[in-house]
């Protein structure tokens, strides 16, 4: 499955829901989904704090997810080409230069 299959996926989850609905209680807003993904995020931070590796591979796995669902909906959301962006930011970062260790 790709980004744009998964990003489907997600949208068919979201609509199950209403939460398209214009009086949805959870309206999906980029600014909302913004927020969500940040919560998400930290959430992944819990797993590690005061501790170098993650306990639970399979909470760890679906906090993973959570981020990866915002991502795709706030990009679609926000009418941005995900798997373009990514593969526009890989080639920008080809050419950075990169701390170099001695």
């Amino acid at each position: 499955m790709d980004i744009k299959q998964l990003t489907e996926e997600m949208h068919r989850f979201v609509r199950s829901k209403g939460w398209y609905e214009k009086e949805s209680k959870r309206p999906q807003t980029p600014r909302n989904l913004a927020i969500s993904l940040s919560l998400e995020a930290a959430e992944i931070l819990e797993h590690f704090q005061w501790q170098e590796d993650a306990k639970d591979k399979t909470e760890l796995a679906s906090e993973l997810a959570d981020v990866t669902l915002y991502l795709l909906q706030l990009a679609s959301v926000s009418g941005i080409d995900l798997e373009q962006a990514v593969l526009e930011k890989l080639k920008v970062n080809s050419s950075r230069e990169w701390d170099k260790e001695s």
